[in-house]
């Protein structure tokens, strides 16, 4: 029988069956390392809810063991988890990353308060040891400078996790991903490899990024007017090419959204995106330059609320505001579950006279995931004996999985996993074992972890059915209602109908008599009547259960 000791677990906390909140823990004896610690954004089906942290419970309960956390790129979904993770476990616990990597998440701990980390810059063909792992790391492409994917050496045999990868062959900075690295661990001989499946239903290759800096500069120069581009913050690559556009034609760069602007200053002070001074303006200033010859570039994307394109959208940006013949180019794609926002963006910006530009139109955007030949050539390039897709919903694991059957990896040795599912690797081979504690965590205000599934539930019903609150006092030894009986209702369905207000404070009383003959009726038990009969009557007349919430003042 193996020995818990002798064997290796590899346990994926998020990322699987999701887009986002990557996080994947290395487990081997008394040492432990994590990859990623990421967060997902919420969708319609969270409201109130900021973020969505993986339940990183079964770190927290082997702290003792813990030797590193391992970022692959400075992405959020792959470091957003960090600042609440280094608050449980304090801030002696190294994270490794390079260093743009780094840059990006001391911004971001700082927020936090959290100012003395402990950060290790890796660079690529770099080898570092923690605990009784040996790391290797090689350059991939993405859209973020500075991505790297992780070789794990262990004793069982050498393990491939790329992070968020594509192969670009003509990248904006020239680094291309490390094929003869790559190809030697393949030689060496590979037992396993975890993969990022987000693209891997889209056939073909995913276009290079520096094809979108030609069409930017097109659109650009046709404008009459400002020129509005909207991109995700951390995409450093994008931004550098829309400052080469905007220079090329003529245009100041002015940049707007709390964390495009911490992340220009940082990548400018790091030296991964080049402009002059001179060429970037204050939004505040912006106004006195004519506007063919300004370049906004700013947050909004994903049509966020608070955000600062939602904001000139809704008129309610205080430096710029959008004018008619404005051009608007949105250089993303929108994250699952964010259409919607996007497109009500979109709608608002055209009906203010704006020309938008967005990738159904144009080749504003590509992808930083690898598409399903990339994943092939991956595949192939590392030859791995066992695989597992990452990094997607279920479709895209499938999907992956399908593709490595036709490379050549056999079915039996493809896993496709859940969070929480712990893969073991022994002497006897590699099996899903048991589950550990999984799920998600939601971020409420200042709030961590306070957001059930009840809270939820009780959003969801307020905003489809609306709430009703009743108030009155109750004389428990006269057994009647001591006062008049308060009623209000919001977001119910025939709410100003005096009718039903009259009826239902009716079916309040009726209830109370026959509550009360019972001896010894609480005023929960009131509550719970009042409660019961008030929502079915309701539901009688509206087809609809709003919460109802009986508040009962017990008099003597």
């Amino acid at each position: 029988m193996t020995h818990k000791k002798n064997r290796l677990r590899v346990i994926p906390l998020g990322g699987l069956e999701e887009i986002g909140k990557n996080m994947t823990v290395f487990e081997y004896g008394n040492d432990m390392v994590v990859i990623d610690a990421g967060i997902m954004f919420p969708d319609d089906a969270h409201p109130g809810v900021d973020l969505i942290l993986p339940d990183y419970s079964y770190i927290l309960k082997r702290v003792d063991k813990l030797r590193g956390i391992i970022i692959t790129h400075g992405h959020e979904d792959h470091t957003g988890a960090l600042p609440y993770l280094l608050k449980d476990l304090g801030e002696s616990v190294p994270v490794l990353g390079t260093r743009l990597t780094l840059g990006l998440i001391k911004g971001k701990l700082e927020e936090h308060g959290i100012n003395k980390p402990k950060l290790r810059e890796i660079r690529s063909g770099m080898h570092v040891n923690l605990g009784s792992f040996g790391f290797d790391f090689i350059a991939v492409n993405h859209s973020i400078p500075d991505s790297v994917a992780v070789v794990i050496r262990t004793s069982f045999g050498n393990i491939l996790h790329t992070g968020d990868f594509k192969f670009d062959q003509t990248p904006v900075d020239g680094r291309q991903t490390d094929y003869q690295e790559l190809a030697k661990l393949g030689k060496q001989g590979l037992l396993m490899l975890l993969s990022d499946s987000t693209n891997a239903e889209t056939p073909g290759t995913t276009k290079s990024e520096s094809v979108v800096g030609p069409t930017l500069q097109s659109i650009m120069s046709e404008a009459n007017q400002r020129v509005i581009i909207a991109s995700f913050a951390s995409h450093i690559h994008r931004l550098q090419q829309v400052c080469d556009a905007a220079i090329a034609c003529g245009r100041k760069v002015v940049v707007t959204g709390r964390s495009m602007i911490n992340n220009v200053k940082i990548a400018r002070t790091l030296g991964y995106l080049d402009i002059d001074d001179a060429n970037i303006v204050d939004a505040y200033t912006a106004g006195e330059i004519p506007a063919d010859k300004v370049c906004v570039l700013s947050t909004g994307s994903q049509g966020e609320p608070l955000s600062a394109l939602s904001r000139m959208a809704s008129g309610e940006h205080r430096a710029v505001q959008i004018q008619s013949g404005d051009t608007v180019i949105i250089s993303a794609s929108p994250v699952p579950g964010n259409e919607k926002a996007v497109g009500k963006v979109i709608n608002r910006l055209v009906k203010l006279g704006a020309e938008v530009f967005h990738k159904s139109f144009a080749p504003v955007h590509v992808s930083g995931h690898a598409a399903a030949e990339e994943l092939k050539l991956m595949i192939n390039l590392v030859n791995p004996e066992y695989f597992v897709p990452v990094h997607g919903e279920s479709r895209h694991l499938h999907a992956h999985a399908k593709c490595a059957v036709t490379v050549g990896v056999a079915s039996e040795n493809i896993f496709i996993m859940e969070n929480g599912e712990c893969l073991e690797i022994s002497d006897r081979g590699v099996k899903i074992s048991e589950k550990v504690q999984s799920g998600v965590v939601y971020v409420d205000g200042i709030g961590v972890g306070d957001v059930g599934k009840h809270v939820l539930k009780d959003r969801h019903l307020l905003a489809k059915d609306g709430i009703v609150t009743i108030v009155f006092a109750f004389d428990s030894r006269t057994k009647k209602v001591a006062s008049d009986i308060e009623l209000i209702m919001r977001g119910v369905t025939l709410a100003d109908d005096d009718v039903l207000h009259s009826d239902t404070r009716e079916r309040i009383r009726k209830t109370l008599d026959k509550v009360v003959r019972d001896d010894g009726v609480s005023t929960e038990d009131i509550e719970r009547a009042v409660r019961d009969s008030v929502s079915n009557m309701l539901w009688d007349r509206t087809r609809r259960r709003p919460m109802v919430v009986p508040v009962v003042m017990e008099v003597n």
